[in-house]
């Protein structure tokens, strides 16, 4: 399993519903990361871009662990949290703030501001309670770009891809697109699919 999922023992009551012995957890944190990742992958240019977790979601996944294993190093901590601040990888930089309302992950592209609400969860549950969360993360993602003022910002709701979020995505993307906002369905490495 690669690093951006964090594998846990799935509780009493969801132990016949994960498919395996494992649940795997791809935490709206690592989404982040792994978005950040692709579109410096991407988009060469891009060298200065900012992810926005809660406190939550550094207890959930080991966000400076994950970035200094990406090469990058911890060179202006910020606030209270061991992981908040920016990260450097020669001339590419990540801000780690945990500033609300400014989107998840944020950045500039030409004259362009990029802005991503992103969303997690397990993707090899089949219990309905999970996969059910997963397709409220999508409508969440969504409704949160949505209650922005776009002022020429290209908006993006990143989550998982699983099916359920796969055909949700599919009924959901037209009148997206009409909206300004790009779907994007991570797989478990990182990559959209």
């Amino acid at each position: 399993m690669n690093d951006l999922i964090t594998l846990r023992a799935p509780p009493p009551k969801r132990a016949t519903k994960t498919g395996g012995d494992m649940e795997e957890h791809f935490y709206e944190a690592a989404i982040m990361l792994a978005y950040v990742s692709y579109l410096m992958d991407i988009h060469p240019e891009m060298t200065d871009l900012e992810i926005h977790p809660d406190g939550e979601h550094g207890k959930q996944f080991d966000i400076r662990g994950w970035l200094e294993g990406k090469g990058f190093q911890l060179t202006e901590p910020q606030g209270t949290t061991s992981y908040g601040g920016r990260y450097d990888n020669g001339n590419r930089s990540i801000l780690v703030s945990l500033k609300p309302g400014l989107g998840d992950v944020v950045g500039q592209l030409g004259n362009k501001k990029i802005v991503a609400e992103c969303k997690g969860g397990i993707l090899n549950t089949k219990h309905s309670g999970q996969k059910s969360k997963l397709r409220r993360g999508l409508c969440e993602a969504v409704g949160q770009l949505l209650s922005r003022d776009n002022d020429g910002e290209q908006q993006f709701a990143v989550v998982p891809k699983t099916e359920d979020t796969l055909r949700l995505a599919e009924r959901m993307r037209p009148r997206c697109l009409k909206a300004g906002i790009e779907i994007v369905l991570l797989n478990e490495n990182g990559i959209p699919a």
